[in-house]
């Protein structure tokens, strides 16, 4: 039923029920072994972890799940690390590299994707989006599968160049800045045209285009650069009939009508971003995914998890393509009992 459910959200025909997606959660052991009964932790074998996520995904009813295959595999050792905080359980993804190939901001206004990276072999990653949607079908049968980029425009400078590197870049020449991001989305194209022939139904656009506070730079800078290239991208998508959902962590509230403009056909949000004003806008004719704070699961009491629950379906319920999910995921220190109290909030509200 999740399946159908998730479909119907995505084609803007109004399920029954409301549907769900989350983010994180797959790797929040404690959380797992409480819901499915499966004995698994951190050290568990692979294959154990693999069939108590499965269980999870079930009993939590997920209709759709959040992947993309092209992250920065492509840009080899020549991007920046800036290092990276303990998040996953155990601190797993604890990263203390830091490390920048740019030396100053004339080396970044001069740089060229395609020089340096190459072209792209197209058929081999229209197969490769092609088996990664294959393998999300087979694996997660009973929701939504999808595949997609994750370096899109901005997120990919960002990995490439480092948030330091890419404000004084931007600073120091803004339209030479903004002939880089040409030149960028001129290479990262060639990813979208492979995409684009692939045989897969729903694809992901991620780019990490603002802060948690809205635009990092002038608004007349991003519609003159950003946002005319990012429709350039996904028009073949578009074209090709797939459906096609964008992410953009932080607050976008400023650029909803932009992104709207580029023709994708749904947005995931975090809880910075306005969904009230979103729904009110679009909430016909598009689909739109979120966006309960997931600092109320993290410290919150129960009353304000329900109010918290309550005021996403209050605006969600009313609109066909609206899939619920905690904005900015369910990390693995979040409180067992409030993940729980908060699924059974969603339980309890979710029916139309």
């Amino acid at each position: 039923m999740s399946l159908s459910d998730g479909w119907a959200a995505l084609n803007l025909e109004m399920p029954p029920r409301v549907p769900r997606t989350e983010y994180s959660v797959h790797g929040h052991w404690d959380l797992i072994r409480e819901v499915t009964g499966i004995p698994v932790r951190l050290d568990s074998p692979m294959q154990v972890k693999i069939d108590a996520q499965r269980a999870f995904l079930g009993e939590w009813d997920f209709a759709l799940l959040w992947n993309v295959l092209l992250y920065t595999q492509e840009f080899g050792d020549f991007r920046t690390r800036m290092g990276h905080a303990e998040y996953a359980a155990g601190g797993v993804d604890r990263d203390d590299v830091v490390y920048c190939p740019f030396s100053d901001p004339e080396e970044v206004l001069a740089f060229d994707p395609r020089e340096k990276y190459g072209s792209a072999d197209l058929q081999a990653w229209k197969t490769q989006f092609e088996s990664n949607d294959r393998a999300m079908k087979q694996y997660h049968s009973d929701m939504v599968p999808m595949t997609g980029i994750y370096v899109t425009l901005i997120s990919g400078l960002i990995e490439i160049l480092g948030w330091e590197m890419l404000l004084l870049a931007l600073g120091t020449d803004p339209r030479r800045f903004g002939a880089l991001v040409q030149r960028y989305a001129e290479w990262i194209g060639q990813y979208f045209d492979a995409l684009a022939m692939a045989d897969v139904d729903v694809v992901m656009v991620h780019d990490d285009m603002v802060w948690g506070n809205g635009p990092f730079y002038r608004h007349d800078w991003y519609r003159e650069y950003v946002f005319p290239n990012l429709a350039k991208l996904v028009r073949p998508l578009i074209e090709s009939g797939k459906r096609v959902l964008f992410t953009c962590d932080g607050d976008f509230t400023p650029f909803i009508d932009d992104i709207a403009a580029t023709g994708v056909h749904g947005f995931f949000l975090e809880p910075l971003t306005d969904m009230r004003s979103i729904a009110e806008k679009y909430g016909r004719t598009h689909i739109f995914v979120g966006n309960a704070d997931t600092r109320v699961l993290l410290k919150g009491s129960r009353e304000e998890i329900r109010t918290e629950v309550e005021r996403c379906m209050a605006i969600g319920k009313e609109c066909p393509g609206f899939i619920m999910a905690v904005g900015n995921h369910i990390p693995a220190n979040t409180p067992v009992e409030s993940a729980l109290y908060y699924n059974e909030v969603f339980e309890e509200l979710r029916r139309r």
